[in-house]
């Protein structure tokens, strides 16, 4: 039998995380680290890498690597200057902002080049990368890849939450996580049995929102609170590991239950 400590332990994989320099994809790489994995961090360009070298294992081998997932030609260039890979987690998303115009407003002023943009990086290059990373992962032992959706990919939005605030819910990010599971699903008997593919969904992640926000969606959510980095630790070591080396097509969702109710 195989020890616990042994399924879990990453040393002499190789892994990748797009959107490596945001607060989740930091906490991602330094928990891949800590289980002996070499990691790669994947980041827009100009990005300020500090914060999240200083949050990775000294011990750890870390690339960095500047990519405009929007662009066809860099997501080329970057599956090009990869050598070889075990792990892949899509955790890059396009979330916009509330001053992009056509994005976190009424539904009726929302922009098709706005939702083009979106589907660009959440499910596009998620397309693309994987397309170009699979003869690589084919030959990699324990081959995973870890799509970051959301719970907006399974449930429509309670606008209740967002009276009185500037935060909204555009179409686009729901049809592109939505899309982004089904995806993961049919990646996963395409690629098998070589590559296992499975998906994260996260709840609401803390980020200063507006106290009127945060108690409506702590109402709404079993565990009575939003997420913070930590809780996807343990998700995604288990994704990446032979933990779950017999786990492939599914969704975890880890959003205090919101589903649930």
């Amino acid at each position: 039998m195989t020890s616990f400590t042994e399924l879990m332990n990453l040393r002499d994989r190789r892994a990748m995380i797009t959107g490596g320099a945001g607060h989740i994809g930091r906490v991602m790489a330094q928990t891949l680290a800590e289980l002996g994995a070499d990691v790669i961090l994947v980041d827009r360009p100009g990005t300020d890498w500090t914060a999240a070298r200083a949050s990775i294992s000294s011990h750890a081998r870390v690339e960095t690597v500047e990519c405009d997932l929007e662009s066809a030609e860099d997501r080329e260039r970057l599956v090009a200057s990869t050598e070889s890979l075990t792990i892949l987690v899509n955790n890059a998303a396009f979330v916009g902002t509330s001053g992009l115009a056509g994005w976190s407003t009424a539904f009726e002023l929302q922009q098709v080049d706005t939702w083009r943009r979106a589907l660009e990086v959440n499910l596009t290059a998620v397309f693309d990368l994987v397309k170009g990373f699979t003869p690589t992962l084919r030959k990699s032992e324990g081959a995973s890849i870890i799509n970051v959706s959301s719970l907006y990919g399974q449930y429509g939005p309670d606008y209740r939450l967002y009276e009185g605030t500037e935060m909204g819910n555009p179409a686009a990010y729901a049809a592109s996580k939505g899309g982004l599971l089904q995806l993961t699903r049919w990646l996963a008997t395409t690629l098998a049995p070589d590559i296992r593919v499975n998906a994260i969904s996260p709840g609401g992640v803390w980020r200063d929102q507006p106290a009127s926000f945060v108690s409506r969606y702590e109402a709404r959510t079993p565990l009575a609170r939003m997420a913070v980095e930590d809780d996807f630790r343990g998700c995604i070591g288990f994704l990446a590991s032979n933990l779950s080396a017999y786990v492939t097509g599914q969704n975890i969702a880890v959003d205090g239950g919101w589903g649930v109710w």
